[in-house]
């Protein structure tokens, strides 16, 4: 702590408060609380949009050490409501800095808050699960924030995927968004960027899950949540891809209906909400998990070959297996960590998902050949 940073205030909606100071400056705050385990990757996990509506905090003690580059941003700004550290660390050594993590906070208005034993909030949202919380710098009175925390809207029932989604249609092209010109219904794929054409649906998509399809030979279309299924048939793809994202899937309704619309139709690769989206889609059920799945080390077994993966996550809702018995669905990964599941196949129609981060940014790159599945079958489909 230096003299000049404001004191800071944690409350839980179960009670709970823990104390630190913020090194962003003033502010308040209210939303869901969780943690994520990855030792690195704090600017991965920043701009990440499926943490909309959420503070992080950082299992690993020390934060900021290698700053913010230019490089490894996943959207176009912070994400998170709030970020919370042990410990930060205001002089980064790395030859790719730009700017400090606190600049970086500073530029977006999120509070970034250090000192809080980060150890006993963690062990307290394990033991009790993730809730809402508010933080603040400047209503320091534990009852009032208490009140407020309690008072603060649950992740159940929220759509958070109209806050994050794209408002426009945009190519990805040479590492960056390119807006496209006219409207959807008028749009013509570019030639020579590829050999497959995807369109993927923006829940909340990661940059690096864009980068891993280009990479593939994927001519990518980012479109908004709220694209329409006969405006996806117009465009005629080779594939379609839905995205990572925040909030309840079962309260985004209309991406719902839209992928039930297109099952069947053209090979089908979902990530994270758009894995739980395509499981309600099927008919299945999801359910809010107690803590949530966030880090880069949780051991996934791929049932098709017996092998493990370490894998990246962040997720809170999860698919319940059950609810899709019998309706030509396989279980295709599960979480050894708790045995929830982690990815699904169909025995009939070309789709596949998993509950996962393949782009693993931040994370270990175990699980990249499932860009190489998708493209796979977009080609055994196409002939």
């Amino acid at each position: 702590m230096k003299l000049d940073q404001p004191r800071a205030l944690l409350a839980l909606e179960d009670g709970a408060v823990f104390e630190g100071w913020s090194f962003t400056g003033h502010g308040e705050v209210s939303a869901e609380v969780v943690f994520n385990t990855a030792m690195s990757g704090y600017q991965e996990i920043l701009t990440d949009p499926s943490y909309a509506g959420q503070m992080v905090t950082m299992t690993y003690p020390l934060i900021g050490n290698y700053g913010i580059n230019d490089e490894d941003i996943e959207s176009e700004g912070v994400q998170v409501a709030a970020f919370l550290v042990k410990e930060y660390q205001e002089f980064p050594s790395n030859w790719r800095a730009r700017i400090s993590l606190a600049d970086y906070l500073q530029a977006f208005n999120v509070l970034g808050v250090e000192g809080i034993d980060t150890r006993a909030l963690t062990r307290h949202i394990r033991l009790q699960g993730a809730m809402m919380g508010v933080l603040s710098t400047i209503d320091l009175d534990r009852d009032s924030l208490i009140e407020k925390a309690r008072g603060a809207p649950s992740m159940l029932g929220r759509d958070l995927v109209k806050d994050v989604t794209c408002t426009r249609p945009y190519l990805w092209w040479k590492g960056r968004p390119e807006p496209i010109e006219g409207e959807l219904d008028s749009f013509e794929w570019p030639q020579g960027r590829g050999q497959w054409k995807v369109v993927a649906v923006d829940y909340g998509i990661k940059f690096n899950i864009l980068r891993s399809l280009a990479r593939r030979g994927c001519n990518v279309l980012v479109v908004p949540a709220t694209t329409t299924s006969d405006q996806i048939d117009k465009l005629e793809p080779d594939g379609l891809f839905l995205s990572n994202g925040p909030g309840d899937p079962a309260a985004v309704t209309y991406a719902v209906d839209t992928i039930r619309e297109q099952l069947g139709k053209r090979p089908t690769f979902g990530i994270c909400l758009g894995h739980q989206l395509l499981g309600l889609a099927l008919g299945g059920r999801t359910y809010k998990l107690k803590f949530g799945h966030r880090g880069a080390n949780q051991p996934v077994k791929d049932l098709s070959t017996g092998k493990v993966e370490i894998t990246s996550q962040n997720h809170g809702f999860c698919v319940d297996m059950d609810s899709l018995k019998g309706a030509d669905i396989e279980l295709s990964h599960i979480n050894l960590n708790d045995n929830t599941l982690e990815g699904l196949v169909h025995r009939k129609i070309p789709l596949f998902s998993v509950q996962y981060h393949p782009e693993a940014s931040p994370g270990p790159h175990d699980a990249g050949y499932l860009f190489d599945r998708f493209v796979a079958m977009m080609e055994r489909e196409g002939r």
